[in-house]
């Protein structure tokens, strides 16, 4: 037997062409030993049928054991020599030779060549998930095209710098982060958000690193360098995530360790107690205790135990969700509350114009037309939400005359001159301190008051709009278990309670500074147990690092945020949390059955083995058997990622 790593890591993209022709050919070669082991096996077996002597059988098995466990035997001595003597290779070389020593010739050849025949398909399992993840995260292009004065260049992402334009053809990757200088094109994000639906991407639009241009040519003006690009961040969240053990996956690693010792003792105690003591043949008990180390061999919980959280890792990432850790998944697996911040995750983060109340005699048109034109000048969120909500319904704004004098005042408001008029767009104190009576608007949102040379002529409502995903979210968590769900906020107490009412959330508090949002975030866990946050911006950043798991939208989220936080959504769609979470609890599920499978096939064949109910071939089954079931059980997560798709 090959000794088993420990843990699958998940490099960045290396030369593919190499390490594909190195891998095959290594495959090859195992694949070319078992075949020539498996072929002098089946040629000794028979003629052990027509009952030749054993003379002319045994050299046959003993070419047959060398051939398929040479391997095993080299990495047995080269272990003990450093120390290293009770491992997995140990387990299988004494239980061949054992066999062989009490003249069970084909039984310790076809111990040894099974076992390393169930180790193969375990590898093939493992590469086939290592594979498919890498094919996830083949993301980083091999060159970029620069716009230079003397026309076009390739060079490597590295070398371009902010600023530089580049140029992608359909077809190919985008190399870096940037806006879209020239042509309309749709653009493939499923590799980095998982949303198989193209986006439609324009002068202005920005553009991520890792995306795929499908249709038109682009010009893009690069505003990170290579480091600091999304594909980048997401090839440094995905190695990283594979070197972080869950709790699990440590104590098996920590399990095998004293297993081993324990069941070799166990193993001599067996074979020399009862003849020692109840004077029982000594070629008996020796054939059970070999039986007890065929099956006690470790394999099924080392290889399937970390193969299903990579898995699961894998799932998560073909859906548009970065996994810090086989941990997360681990802990996600037993979630009880989800904490939610609003503006960012429930919300679009972006303001639009909900109500138009204009007073008696006005027109809505008017009353939108005054305020997009006196704000037109201001380079404020709520300011250009007001002009393009009088864009979308083709007013037509009268900016055309000339204008004396434009004046922002901070926290009011602008006051504009335009043809001997005075104008007043912002906070009812504006109007009031001159001289304006403008009537209360009780609608819940951010209120804009308008006012005309001294008349007052209404209030123009805008809203935060809630993520068209975000009830349907809250719904499903509901649905799968989660026992209480909340909103921390700073935004004003009236619109947090409406948007939480509107949502189905269990629980609210508002106008939060970040300290206090900290604060409530941890009574909040303290009384219910697991508990996740999901956050998007800087003051976000200490409920994520603080939460059992921290989850920021990586796609408008904060470089703090990102870092903080355990689970990266790239899209920004809750409706990724429920996807997640089914993954976690799948995973958890996986693994579970795995150990209590491996170990209970183990345990019943162990007790029929030394009570004599069992012979080499159930031996072989409880080890190599289920060591390949329990693989295929984890690879299964991977392979069934779709069916997560949203």
């Amino acid at each position: 037997m090959q000794e088993i790593d420990e843990e699958k890591e998940l490099k960045a993209p290396r030369c593919a062409c190499c390490s594909h022709c190195e891998q095959e050919e290594e495959t090859n070669k195992e694949k070319i030993r078992l075949i020539i082991g498996a072929i002098v096996f089946v040629a000794g077996t028979i003629l052990s049928g027509f009952h030749i002597g054993q003379i002319f059988t045994f050299p046959i098995f003993v070419v047959s054991l060398l051939v398929s466990g040479g391997t095993v035997f080299l990495h047995a001595a080269g272990n003990i020599r450093h120390g290293k003597v009770f491992d997995e290779n140990f387990l299988m070389s004494v239980a061949s030779l054992g066999a062989f020593a009490i003249g069970q010739f084909q039984e310790g050849a076809a111990v040894m060549l099974f076992n390393q025949v169930g180790e193969y398909l375990q590898d093939l399992a493992e590469d086939r998930a290592e594979s498919s993840v890498e094919e996830l995260m083949d993301l980083r292009p091999d060159v970029a095209k620069r716009r230079t004065e003397k026309g076009m260049e390739s060079v490597s992402p590295e070398e371009i710098q902010v600023g530089e334009w580049i140029e992608v053809a359909p077809g190919e990757r985008i190399p870096l982060d940037g806006i879209v200088m020239e042509g309309d094109s749709q653009v493939d994000t499923s590799s980095l958000t998982g949303e198989p639906v193209p986006r439609t991407v324009r002068p202005g639009t920005e553009v991520s690193a890792g995306t795929i241009n499908q249709s038109g040519l682009l010009v893009i003006r690069v505003e990170r360098v290579y480091r600091e690009s999304t594909v980048a961040h997401v090839l440094e969240i995905m190695h990283d995530a594979s070197e972080k053990k869950a709790h699990t996956e440590r104590f098996i690693t920590k399990f095998s360790h004293y297993y081993t010792p324990v069941v070799t003792i166990g193993a001599i105690l067996l074979a020399c107690i009862p003849t020692l003591i109840f004077h029982q043949p000594f070629s008996v008990w020796i054939y059970r205790a070999l039986l007890f180390l065929v099956v006690s061999c470790p394999c099924a919980l080392v290889v399937s135990v970390p193969l299903g959280f990579f898995a699961g890792i894998g799932a998560a990432s073909a859906n548009g969700i970065l996994v810090k850790g086989g941990g997360v998944l681990e802990t996600l697996g037993r979630l009880y509350t989800v904490v939610f911040d609003k503006t960012g995750t429930l919300t679009k983060g972006v303001f639009e114009v909900t109500g138009l109340y204009p007073q008696k005699g006005v027109a809505n048109e008017k009353l939108l037309a005054t305020a997009a034109a006196v704000e037109a000048y201001s380079g404020h969120p709520i300011a250009k939400s007001i002009r393009q909500a009088a864009e979308e319904q083709n007013i037509t704004l009268p900016v055309d005359h000339e204008i004396g004098k434009v004046e922002e005042l901070a926290g009011l408001g602008v006051r504009m001159h335009m043809q001997g008029c005075e104008y007043l767009v912002g906070k009812r104190s504006l109007l009031e301190t001159s001289g304006v009576q403008a009537d209360l608007c009780s609608a819940v949102g951010t209120t804009v008051y308008v006012a005309e040379n001294g008349q007052y002529l209404g209030v123009v409502v805008l809203s935060d709009v809630v993520k068209p995903d975000a009830k349907e979210t809250v719904r499903k968590l509901h649905a799968m278990g989660i026992s209480k769900t909340a909103m921390l906020t700073g935004d004003r107490k009236e619109i947090a309670e409406r948007i939480a009412h509107t949502l189905g959330i269990d629980q609210v508090r508002a106008e939060l500074m970040p300290d206090e949002k900290l604060s409530a975030f941890e009574k909040i866990s303290a009384a219910e147990g697991t508990a996740a946050f999901i956050g998007d911006g800087v003051n976000d950043a200490p409920c994520l690092a603080r939460a059992d798991i921290g989850i920021a939208m990586g796609g408008i989220g904060s470089d703090a945020a990102v870092e903080a936080a355990d689970v990266v959504i790239m899209d920004d769609r809750p409706a990724r949390l429920p996807v997640l979470i089914q993954i976690a609890r799948s995973v958890r599920q996986t693994v579970r059955a795995n150990i209590i499978f491996a170990i209970g096939v183990k345990v019943i064949v162990m007790v029929l083995g030394a009570l004599g109910y069992a012979n080499i071939w159930a031996a072989v089954f409880a080890d190599t058997g289920v060591a390949v079931l329990a693989a295929m059980n984890s690879v299964r997560i991977l392979l069934q990622r779709n069916k997560y798709k949203i």
